[in-house]
Parts: C-alpha cells; sequence; structure tokens
C-alpha cells in the first residue's frame, strides 16, 4: 500500500509584510513534508497568499496602488521571496487570484447554491473589519475581537448566507467521535464549546458596491465571495487543478495558527460537507510566538523579530532547528535571538559539528582519509542507532517535534561519549588495536550518517553538509534501520567547513552560515576604521617581567587537557581551533600554533591547559583558555605535555 501525504499551510493575508509567525507555520509544514519525504511518503506540500477582501483593498488605496499591484508586490516579491530563502520546500504555491483558483469557487458557490445551502437576507450585527465577518457579543474581549486592533462596527447590509448551523449536531457529533481530527487535544475542547450552542449562519457575501475586490458570486455579480469561503477552498482547488485531488485529499493535513481555529475547525468542515467533498485527515494547531519577556510581539512594541534579518545573520538550518527545537505547539512560545545562540552554539556546534570535526581528523590521520571497514552490527551504540527512528517516527506523528530532535541529539551525544571512552588516539599507538580503532571510527561515521538523516527535516542543507564532509551521499529513513550502509573505502573530501562555526564569529563578522563570501573562509577582511577613542588615564607602568607574588601565581589555574579535535581556523591562516576533553567538560581554544603543527597531528595529545583565562575571541572565534608552549633551539613552537599520563582535568601544581 503507497504512503501519501499532503500538508497545508493557512494563506498568509497579502495585507503586509511576512513576520516571524508566518515563518514558524511555514517551517511547522515544511518539517513535516521534508520528514515524510525522507520516509518514503508520496508528499505534496502547498502554501500561498489569500488576495482578496475589504482589508486589501484598504491597504492597496491607502498605499496608493491597484489591488492586483498591491498584491502582486506582497505576494511575489515579500511572501514567496521570503520562504524561497527559507528553503521552504513547498510544492505548490497557490494565490486566490489565480484563474485556477477563482474557477472552482465559483464552481462549489453554484453547487451549495444549487442544493438549498445558501439563501439571501438582511443582517444586522457587529463587524470585525480586522477579522472581516461577523461576530458575537461571546467572542469579545473588552469589546475587541482578540487579536483584532479595533472594536466592531454595528453593520446592517444584504448578503448571500450558507446554512452553516444546519450542519452544527452533525459536526459536533464527528468531532466527539475523532479525538484525532484536532491537534493538540487543548484545541478541540475549545471548537467543542463553541458547538454546543447554536452558531447561526455564515454571511458569505460583500455588496460589489462597498467590497469590490473579490470573486463574483456566479449568479449575482452585484456580490462578491466573503474571503473564508473564498481562501478555505485553495485547499481543494490547487489539487484539482493538479489532477491528485482523490489520491492526496485523504490524507491533508492543515497547519494553521490558533487565531483562525474557527474557520477552520467550523466553518471549514461544514462547507465541505454542503459540497458533498470529504473531510481532510487532521488540522494541527499552533500558538503564537512572544517576545522572550513573555509579552506579545509588535513593531509598536519594539520587540519584533525580522525574519530576514535573523535569517542573514544564523542561517537557514539554525532558524529552522531553533523554532522546532524551542517552541510547543499547545501553548505561545517565547522566541528571540539568545535562544538562537544557545541551540547553535550547544546542539548544533558543540553536540554535532564538534563530533564531525573530530572523526574527520581521526580519518585523516589514522585512516590515510578512507572510512574502513564496517564495523560489527551488533554493539550497544549501532542498536541505538538502528532503532532510533522507530523511537522518532511516533514522535513527529504526535507532533512533539522538540521531543523527536531531542531523541536524535541524544544519540549524538552518546556518540561523542562513546569517542571520549574508546579513546581512538591512544588505540592508534599500537598497530595491535588497528581492528579496534577501525571499528571505532567506522561506529562514529555510520552513527553520524543515521543521525544526519534523522535531523535532515530540521536542518535540511546542513545535513546534508555533514555527509558530504564524509563523502556519503542522500538516504531515507528507512536506511537509518540498517548498519553498516557507509560503504568502506570511500575518501573523505581533504577540506570541508565548519558545519557550525561558533557563533561569535558570525557575530563578529556579521555574515550568516548560508552563502558567505569565499573570502569569509580565510580571505583577506577589509580593515574598518576604528572609533576614536578616550585618552586613558597614566599609570605607571608596570615592568614587564617583574617579579610577582606567591599569591598572584595561586590564582592562575593550570590543567591537563586532551586534544580531541583539532581544524584550522576558518579566518586566519596561522590560527588552530582545538577541542579539550578538560575531565568534567569540554572547550575551545584558540591558538597560533598552525605553522608548527597539522590539525591531525594534534588529537589525542594532553597539553597543559591556563584553565581560568578570560575568554577572548581571536579573528571572531572565542578561545576559552591558552595552552602552554615553549621554543627550542632552532626556534620552533612546541606544545607543553606531561611527562607522565594524567588524566584530562588534572590540576598542574
Amino acid at each position: 500500500m503507497s504512503k501519501v501525504f499532503y500538508v497545508t499551510t493557512a494563506i498568509d493575508y497579502a495585507n503586509a509584510a511576512p513576520h516571524i509567525g508566518h515563518v514558524y507555520e511555514k517551517i511547522l509544514a515544511d518539517f513535516l513534508a521534508r520528514w515524510h519525504r525522507l520516509d518514503g511518503y508520496d508528499t505534496y506540500f502547498l502554501t500561498g497568499t489569500d488576495e482578496h477582501g475589504e482589508k486589501i483593498s484598504k491597504a492597496a488605496a491607502k498605499a496608493g496602488k491597484s489591488p492586483k499591484d498591491f498584491v502582486d508586490e506582497l505576494s511575489e516579491g515579500a511572501f514567496r521571496a521570503l520562504y524561497d530563502r527559507l528553503g521552504i520546500s513547498y510544492d505548490d504555491f497557490i494565490r486566490t487570484t489565480q484563474e485556477r483558483h477563482k474557477r472552482y469557487v465559483q464552481q462549489v458557490l453554484q453547487k451549495v447554491y444549487d442544493a438549498g445551502d445558501i439563501y439571501y437576507a438582511e443582517y444586522e450585527g457587529l463587524y470585525s473589519v480586522g477579522s472581516e465577518r461577523f461576530v458575537t457579543e461571546k467572542e469579545l474581549v473588552d469589546g475587541i475581537l482578540p487579536g483584532d486592533s479595533e472594536p466592531p462596527v454595528l453593520r446592517r447590509e444584504a448578503n448571500y448566507f450558507f446554512r452553516m448551523e444546519k450542519y452544527r449536531p452533525w459536526l459536533l457529533e464527528f468531532l466527539q467521535n475523532s479525538p484525532e481530527f484536532i491537534q493538540p487535544a487543548g484545541y478541540r475542547n475549545e471548537v467543542l464549546e463553541m458547538l454546543k450552542e447554536p452558531i447561526g449562519d455564515l454571511s458569505i457575501s460583500r455588496p460589489k458596491d462597498r467590497v469590490p475586490w473579490g470573486i463574483p458570486i456566479p449568479w449575482d455579480e452585484g456580490h462578491v465571495t466573503y474571503v473564508w469561503f473564498d481562501a478555505l477552498l485553495n485547499y481543494v482547488s490547487a489539487l484539482v487543478d493538479k489532477g491528485n485531488f482523490e489520491s492526496h485529499w485523504p490524507h491533508a493535513w492543515h497547519v494553521i495558527g490558533k487565531d483562525i481555529l474557527k474557520p477552520h475547525a467550523v466553518f471549514w468542515p461544514t462547507m465541505l460537507k454542503a459540497a458533498g467533498l470529504p473531510l481532510y485527515e487532521k488540522l494541527v494547531v499552533h500558538g503564537h510566538i512572544l517576545a522572550l519577556d513573555g509579552r506579545k510581539m509588535g513593531k509598536s512594541l519594539g520587540n519584533a523579530i525580522d525574519p530576514a534579518e535573523v535569517l542573514e545573520k544564523y542561517g537557514l538550518d539554525a532558524l529552522h532547528y531553533t523554532l522546532l527545537r524551542d517552541t510547543t505547539l499547545a501553548a505561545d512560545s517565547p522566541f528571540g535571538e539568545p535562544v538562537i545562540v544557545s541551540r547553535l552554539n550547544s546542539d548544533l556546534a558543540n553536540d554535532l559539528g564538534n563530533l564531525l570535526s573530530r572523526v574527520r581528523t581521526m580519518l585523516i590521520k589514522y585512516c590515510g582519509g578512507a572510512l574502513p571497514e564496517p564495523s560489527p552490527a551488533g554493539s550497544q551504540i549501532a542498536r541505538e542507532g538502528v532503532s532510533l527512528a522507530a523511537r522518532v517516527r511516533p514522535l513527529v506523528r504526535e507532533l512533539r517535534f522538540n521531543h523527536a530532535l531531542e531523541e536524535v541529539l541524544q544519540y549524538v551525544r552518546s556518540l561523542n561519549k562513546y569517542v571520549n571512552d574508546s579513546k581512538p588516539w591512544e588505540l592508534a599507538r599500537d598497530e595491535a588495536n588497528r581492528k579496534a580503532l577501525d571499528d571505532v571510527l567506522y561506529t562514529v561515521v555510520e552513527g553520524l550518517r543515521i543521525a544526519s538523516v534523522l535531523l535532515e527535516a530540521a536542518i535540511p542543507n546542513k545535513a546534508r553538509e555533514l555527509r558530504q564532509a564524509l563523502g556519503l551521499g542522500d538516504y531515507g529513513v528507512a536506511d537509518t534501520e540498517r548498519w553498516g550502509l557507509a560503504p568502506a573505502g570511500t575518501r573523505i573530501p581533504e577540506e570541508a567547513p565548519i558545519l557550525f562555526p561558533k557563533l561569535e564569529a558570525l557575530e563578529r563578522e556579521g555574515k550568516g552560515q548560508e552563502g558567505a563570501k569565499p573570502e569569509a573562509a580565510g580571505g583577506k577582511q577589509e580593515a574598518k576604521p576604528e572609533k576614536a577613542k578616550q585618552p586613558a588615564p597614566k599609570a605607571e607602568p608596570a615592568p614587564a617581567n617583574g617579579p610577582i607574588t606567591i599569591d598572584d601565581f595561586a590564582r592562575v589555574e593550570f590543567r591537563v587537557a586532551e586534544v580531541t579535535a583539532c581544524e584550522k581556523h576558518p579566518q586566519a591562516d596561522k590560527l588552530l581551533v582545538l577541542r579539550l576533553d578538560v575531565g568534567d567538560h569540554t572547550r575551545q581554544v584558540v591558538s597560533g600554533i598552525a605553522q608548527w603543527y597539522k590539525p591531525e597531528e594534534l588529537v589525542g595529545k594532553k597539553l597543559i591547559l591556563v584553565a581560568n583565562l578570560k575568554p577572548a575571541k581571536l579573528r571572531g572565534v572565542e578561545s576559552q583558555g591558552m595552552i602552554l608552549a615553549g621554543e627550542d633551539a632552532e626556534g620552533r613552537v612546541v606544545v607543553v605535555t606531561p611527562e607522565k599520563d594524567l588524566p584530562p582535568g588534572a590540576k598542574v601544581r
């Protein structure tokens, strides 16, 4: 039986530029689409823009443009352009001004009208201009509909109405018997409460002389279609146009924000029922993105996040990963740049990127840059790897994306621990340990292959870049359930970029991780004029080599540190970036010894670290301490090592 998956986002209302909430929703849907493709599903992903209605008419007039020019500029130049930069992997981008959509909307309207479920009547009530619909007093909070900026106005006019109340008992019974239809469950309970009382009929047209910008009612050119009856049908019109409605519609998941729950959970199912169309499979509802202090974001509050700026600064993989890792669908989630910094430096740089760097260095040093023969599939780390997909799959289906990602990162951390415990740099000292050394290195490569595939839906570019750094290609989720697919003898590239540079380097240079210019990888930097400095107060100069007291010396903390990975500095030829095991933790140190040591020569060495030195940035990369070195008679710099084999973290007295 073939596996099919259809995922949609709410189409964005094209009356203002996209914000971080739009981006969050698209990344959620993109994750689902990418995951299902990797897991062998025939997947179709739809997004787009909603371009009709009163608000757009007013916004266009205010901008001095025609509605068509106004929505063209926003839809293509703002929304679609941003989503393309974000790597959103949609299969179709629908616009409600397209003929394919307008034609289908009129077909459905005519069908429902002919069935007797649309009638003409005059109505007076409270009308929300922000939501473009009539509202009830019960929906208002302090006199305003949540999400609106102004109170509703009293409006009386004659419109066409859809007999929505007729279908309320059916919808109530369906939701009571379908606990999985709306997820998370709290939003389903909210809809059930709505349906316990009459919901009334739905006004589905507006007089053309008041709202000229819309799809004409097919039997009455004096009215245009209400924006919600128009917009919701995009989920079907796109499939009908592509000819895959029958195959994909039964498997549709709608991803929406909680502020449009009622239209999707009440208007939409009753419209489908009246039109004789089957229901979609699942409604996935997410909360809002808040500022880090828990307040709502907004330009007027000065705490809004510009998605384009964040994307430029941190790269699409870090943004995708963090929005998936640090949010939950059932609640509003605080979010900001410090969250990205923390996740990038911990999960992505320290755990994943560091492991890749370590194994590459050791493969080059100990195996001539070629993958060794496969290790046995029966080891604990191998068993955990091949069973990982079985633990991640249900978490994705349950919409627990943060838990799914953490499950994979836990496995990455276990690979790091496996390297530390196995100590391949010690195994390499004796040829009798050759098989054990090969087993360790292959195990780490194969573990990284598995982890990269299971993370690819969240870090699509970097997951492939990781495998390329190991000489590997593309795989699916099913390929993670088999051990030994990394081909023995595969040669890894001699050079590979740092997978996730520590964020300090990006902040200093002002470059994101995607699309960096070639000179960012070690070329010359253009000199920038320094700001004028105020002269410091004069003080007596301290003698350069004067004596210090025992108290001064006691303040310096020396520790033994073992080099677990080493790589060239991305911005400076004379510097190396060392990853050090200091016993109870790891840290990064930058040292100017590239002239005398190749990175692979340092892996496995035990050095002396000045451990309590204040961190400093060397050419944009943070150095958390300093290693001791001396100069021999020929002027060569040599690192200082302990005479005997002391454990990492041991104090030097």
